[in-house]
């Protein structure tokens, strides 16, 4: 980290729709795009976020450089994943001009966030970043499976995404991403944030959702389980929301694993997924793994039957489904 005696000069209004033109840029809903204008924003985003001199933070989306900017006032190094071409490559410009010194403490990688299986350097101890909307659960979820050495985060998403995310059994709102995002860490709201400070305003409003990470659970053996055994199993049980326990997990296994397993588990097979927490979802994983069933053996299993069905008669419903 280099030092520097004045802090970064972060985006404004005007800085925004000038480089905006400057790049021919007009921001597509395909790609989520929506620029924080408000540097008061983007150094609340950080102060939530807690990262500090120690952290190596990973930032999604990082668009013009609004909240990069706001990150290396805080951080040593900031590694940046970027879709768009023209964003990506303007950007080292833009922290040389706004924070001069400091450019060599961005990492640009030029990828669509979903596809990425690697980042450079050392590994990251936090998550801060504008997600796309249209895309945000996909890729949190992603970076937590890849980047197991994350400490905590902060992202901005839409408000109904935030509910979610951080919603807890019982609630109308509470169901996989949810679950699956209570795997990886404690989840919370960190506030709200209003449409006026992006550019071009969203039709939506956006929430902040912070986390603390925390070391996979244990199944009630003690030992581990895999996470794509419990992800099967959570999938399922909110296939169908209003169905019991016993009838939703029989679209992914026999009824007799099934009712073994949730005996085995200690859950009651009339209870819905709405109603369970994470450790339910991972005993009854672990008890339908000790029957022979497994998440990668099913999806195996329907893939070669998707084959098959292709093969017997191609153009049928069957490849149009595989």
């Amino acid at each position: 980290m280099t030092d520097t005696s004045a802090g970064p000069s972060l985006l404004g209004p005007a800085e925004v729709r000038l480089l905006a033109d400057e790049l021919g840029l007009r921001p597509t809903k395909q790609r989520g795009q929506n620029f924080v204008i408000d540097p008061n924003t983007v150094r609340r985003i950080v102060r939530e976020s807690g990262v500090g001199e120690a952290d190596v933070v990973v930032e999604v989306g990082p668009g013009l450089g609004s909240l990069t900017l706001a990150l290396l006032e805080v951080v040593p190094r900031v590694v940046a994943i970027e879709i768009d071409d023209l964003l990506a490559s303007r950007l080292p410009r833009t922290i040389a001009e706004r924070a001069p010194g400091r450019e060599g403490d961005l990492e640009i990688v030029g990828s669509d966030a979903l596809k990425v299986d690697a980042l450079p350097g050392p590994p990251p101890t936090a998550l801060v970043a504008n997600l796309p909307y249209n895309v945000s659960v996909p890729v949190l979820l992603h970076l937590l499976a890849l980047l197991p050495s994350l400490e905590r985060g902060l992202v901005m998403v839409q408000a109904e995404v935030a509910d979610r995310l951080a919603a807890k059994p019982g609630s109308k709102v509470y169901g996989v991403p949810s679950v699956k995002a209570a795997w990886f860490a404690d989840v919370r709201r960190a506030g709200a944030i209003g449409r006026n400070v992006f550019w071009p305003a969203p039709n939506v409003d956006s929430g902040l959702v912070a986390w603390t990470s925390h070391p996979a659970p244990l199944g009630p053996s003690g030992g581990p389980v895999r996470r794509e055994d419990v992800f099967a199993v959570v999938d399922a049980a909110f296939a169908q929301r209003r169905k019991a326990l016993r009838g939703a997990l029989r679209a992914i296994a026999p009824a007799a694993s099934v009712d073994e397993a949730l005996a085995a588990a200690g859950v009651d097979p009339l209870a819905r997924g709405e109603s369970l927490v994470i450790d339910h979802f991972v005993a009854v994983a672990e008890a339908l793994a000790a029957t022979g069933w497994s998440a990668t053996a099913r999806s195996g299993k329907a893939r070669t039957r998707a084959t098959d069905s292709q093969e017997k008669s191609p153009g049928s419903p069957g490849e149009e489904n595989a």
